[in-house]
């Protein structure tokens, strides 16, 4: 068995996340020696030696007064622009300030299928990416959006600012996994280390400098576009965990905005779009070196075409 499912089994109260990292943090002992893989097999006979489970918080989400800006609500879902900055749900680091927080405190009832930290949240963006969410207010509605995502029903466009001058459209399909060099990145590869990886692009505008690119996501791995926009040599203004060290991140951070959401209503089975501007330093930016005005037109035309 390995030893991070062997630990949740002694208390199933804490998330592998957390007991991962516990004994990446080298406090878990077996025979003797701190094991620093989570992955590690253990045998019979081995012994474990770990922390004191009554010490380790209980992280829990609680409701806190969070305004959020709703662009759709009915009684099975909501559809939400979240801003840039915004956790999307607690975590060791960030257990206050996040969208499930708000929800918690603004919505009467929301899915129950992915725990009590989760509630309601049927995909997630990026803490430093903005734009469409949609939540789901009971189980029965959390299980078709999620089986419209992982059939591709639903449709997720995304808007960026990506270092220098890109041309035409494409796609990319990898593999991601957690990068051996920066554990906090995941690096693309084609061997299938890690999980099967597909977004398709296409350059809307360029300079010398910057491109601006609509993205549609296939798949959903964390951090898939910012990892696939470094993948091509382009990555993200802003982000600065995948930019290049060479450029200047723009003081407003992160470019990457979730501009375009489209799915069927999971009860009546209604097709429904929704579209969001992004927020006004993205557009300041993209008015004045694409000389581009309104973005939310040009992604209309573009799906037209």
């Amino acid at each position: 068995m390995r030893l991070d499912v062997y630990l949740q089994g002694l208390n199933s109260s804490l998330t592998r996340s957390h007991i991962k990292n516990l004994i990446s943090q080298g406090k878990v002992l077996v025979n003797g020696t701190a094991v620093t893989k989570a992955g590690y097999t253990l045998k019979n006979g081995d012994e474990v030696q770990t922390f004191d489970f009554d010490k380790v918080e209980k992280l829990e989400a609680h409701a806190q007064d969070i305004p959020l800006d709703i662009v759709y609500e009915d009684s099975d879902l909501l559809v939400i622009n979240k801003p840039k900055g915004m956790v999307v749900h607690p975590a060791i680091k960030n257990n206050d300030g996040t969208l499930v927080n708000a929800l918690l405190f603004s919505v009467k009832d929301l899915s129950g299928i992915n725990g009590v930290l989760r509630p309601g949240i049927v995909h997630r963006l990026d803490k430093d990416t903005s734009g469409l969410i949609v939540v789901a207010k009971n189980d029965f509605a959390h299980v078709n959006l999620s089986n419209q995502i992982s059939t591709k029903e639903c449709r997720r466009i995304y808007i960026s600012i990506c270092e220098g001058k890109m041309q035409g459209e494409g796609e990319v399909i990898n593999y991601l996994a957690r990068s051996k060099k920066n554990r906090l990145k995941f690096a693309c590869n084609t061997t299938g280390e890690g999980k099967l990886a597909h977004s398709k692009y296409k350059v809307l505008d360029s300079t010398d400098k910057y491109s601006l690119v609509m993205w549609e996501l296939k798949t959903g791995r964390t951090h898939q576009i910012r990892a696939h926009a470094e993948y091509l040599h382009h990555s993200i203004v802003g982000d600065k965990l995948y930019g290049s060290k060479s450029e200047k991140y723009y003081e407003s951070g992160q470019m990457l905005h979730a501009i375009k959401l489209m799915l069927k209503h999971p009860r009546s089975g209604e097709e429904m779009s929704f579209m969001v501007n992004p927020p006004k330093e993205f557009e300041n930016f993209v008015e004045k070196v694409f000389d581009i005005k309104n973005i939310c037109d040009m992604i209309s035309l573009e799906e037209k075409q």
